[in-house]
């Protein structure tokens, strides 16, 4: 029988939040031949929902140029539900600001890459990221105070 004080780590459920495509100058920027400039931001955030119950999101902003109107603006939010129990408080916000994000941050690049080409570009693959480098650049910027319900923010172009 197992010890009610054991560590409990388990994955609830994983599930698309959010989602939105944005074609603010089409048709006549879908004429232009010129190759567009994209920017992606990325940010994860985690929140408590119940005792041991977290919901741990990764969002994705992908935004597309041609000059400076925009191609196209993706946005979207993939979340997870992880029970989470009986573990030091000091490895908490590591859980939920790094071994949470890995889970759901797969789907939520499938996600991305998905409604892009069912729009009708050029598919867009956000890259691997390592969610302990991001976590603690965050935990540096922020003086090691532990932010779970905080979102972390990355950058990148391609």
């Amino acid at each position: 029988m197992a010890d009610n004080n054991d560590p409990v780590f388990q994955i609830q459920r994983v599930y698309l939040k959010e989602a939105s495509l944005e074609q603010p100058n089409s048709p006549a920027i879908l004429l232009e031949q010129e190759q567009p400039a994209v920017d992606i931001q990325l940010a994860v955030d985690a929140q408590p929902i119940t005792d041991g119950l977290y919901e741990v999101g990764v969002t994705a902003t992908v935004t597309t140029k041609i000059k400076d109107k925009t191609l196209f603006l993706v946005e979207a939010r993939q979340a997870g539900i992880f029970e989470i129990r009986n573990l030091p408080p000091e490895n908490m916000q590591q859980i939920l600001g790094i071994a949470c994000p890995q889970i759901v941050y797969p789907y939520l690049r499938t996600s991305v890459t998905d409604i892009v080409t069912r729009a009708g570009f050029p598919p867009v693959y956000l890259a691997e990221i390592n969610f302990q480098a991001m976590y603690e650049q965050q935990q540096a910027a922020q003086g090691a105070e532990p932010a779970a319900a905080e979102p972390s923010r990355i950058i990148t172009s391609a």
